[in-house]
């Protein structure tokens, strides 16, 4: 058997695990993708964790460097946030984010 190291994270044959959580939560995923596409919502959203974990890091590396934002930055920054949160709360269900 190889080594899971081997791979990249986008890389290698897939691999079912199992995973536990809240049934609605698991309801709400099957209610957007049905059965067939659980697999590939969760490896998305895994995914986007993981590049959240890694944005988390750089920023935390960056301000340890050059200390923390302005407040002036910080607003602009939560100004974006909010607009891009407005933004995908009025797409449809199953509509592609541009």
């Amino acid at each position: 058997m190889e080594s899971q190291a081997e791979y990249g994270p986008d890389e290698g044959p897939a691999q079912k695990v199992s995973v536990s959580m809240p049934a609605g939560r698991v309801a709400a995923v099957k209610a957007r993708v049905g059965a067939r596409g659980f697999s590939a919502y969760v490896s998305a959203a895994v995914e986007r964790q993981i590049q959240r974990d890694l944005l988390e890091e750089s920023l935390r590396a960056k301000e340890a460097e050059i200390g923390p934002p302005t407040q002036e930055i910080q607003d602009w920054a939560a100004a974006i946030f909010r607009e891009a949160e407005e933004q995908a709360a009025r797409l449809e269900p199953g509509e592609e984010k541009r």
